[in-house]
């Protein structure tokens, strides 16, 4: 089940990239479907935004296999479209989800 009350967050620092979910590391979920072994990226199309989009969306749902059936559109609606810094909500991720049906 969805949570709404996780914060996704993701900034570039001078020592990389740093995606947290409520100020943990967001774990990569390798073991659920790995696109690439490079880690997380965004801003733009490819297998580490898609990696983003499946570790957000696998943390979010709680359901491996919706999380990959969804990868792909999530993927070019959000993840390619956030800023360096970047914030989301669970209800952020809910609407984003509920605009691609």
């Amino acid at each position: 089940m969805a949570s709404t009350s996780k914060v996704y967050e993701g900034r570039r620092t001078i020592d990389g990239l740093v995606v947290t979910v409520d100020g943990n590391r967001l774990d990569e979920h390798y073991d659920v479907k790995r696109f690439t072994t490079f880690g997380f990226e965004w801003s733009y199309e490819g297998a580490s935004p898609q990696q983003l989009a499946l570790a957000i969306l696998v943390e979010h749902l709680g359901d491996n296999q919706r999380a990959i059936k969804l990868v792909e559109p999530f993927m070019k609606k959000v993840v390619a479209n956030l800023d360096n810094d970047w914030r989301l909500t669970g209800g952020e991720i809910d609407a984003a989800l509920a605009a691609l049906k």
